[in-house]
């Protein structure tokens, strides 16, 4: 019976560090010390549990293929409306891989909905830099400029992102609430 016990006792044991393995390299599970430990690593506000975020995304695939790396993470609080968190994955991101215009673009729109339009700026500026001005990056430029009220800016992004794809729906849409923002005089919230 005792030496039952010492058996159990010895399989967990065995479990617990083979739980701290990683990659290959025994790690002690008890040390507190563990990967992603970051501020990006931290439970979002909404009370989701995340995987921490730990190794970037870029070492074994494209940003973007892990669901919890720090662009997908971006995506997310984006949608959720939490535009200071999503800052935070987007900023991550562009960070680790300077050269993705995806994350640049997301960065850009949380700046322009936290009303930081500098940033914002720089950030449209660095994605047109790798893409160029494709009617993606013009449209989401209109919808800035439609948010700080200047019209007439607007209009020229909007109107040359109609140009470069004339059956793009979400430019038709941005035109059209270009109007009747204009028409009532106020800027969109």
């Amino acid at each position: 019976m005792r030496s039952g016990i010492v058996r159990s006792l010895c399989l967990v044991l065995a479990g617990l560090w083979l739980a701290g393995c990683s990659g290959g390299k025994l790690s002690n599970p008890f040390d507190s010390k563990t990967p992603g430990t970051d501020a990006f690593a931290s439970a979002p506000a909404n009370g989701d549990a995340q995987q921490p975020l730990g190794v970037p995304a870029g070492e074994g695939g494209l940003l973007g293929s892990d669901p919890y790396d720090a662009l997908n993470l971006g995506k997310k609080q984006y949608r959720a409306g939490n535009f200071g968190d999503a800052e935070k994955y987007f900023r991550h991101a562009a960070e680790l891989h300077p050269r993705d215009a995806e994350a640049w673009l997301g960065l850009a729109a949380c700046y322009d909905r936290l009303r930081r339009f500098d940033l914002a700026d720089r950030a449209y500026a660095q994605a047109i830099g790798i893409l160029g001005p494709t009617a993606e990056i013009l449209n989401n430029q209109g919808y800035s400029y439609m948010l700080r009220g200047d019209y007439k800016r607007a209009r020229e992004k909007l109107l040359e992102a109609q140009r470069k794809e004339p059956g793009n729906k979400y430019v038709a849409n941005n035109l059209q609430l270009l109007d009747d923002s204009y028409r009532q005089g106020k800027a969109i919230e």
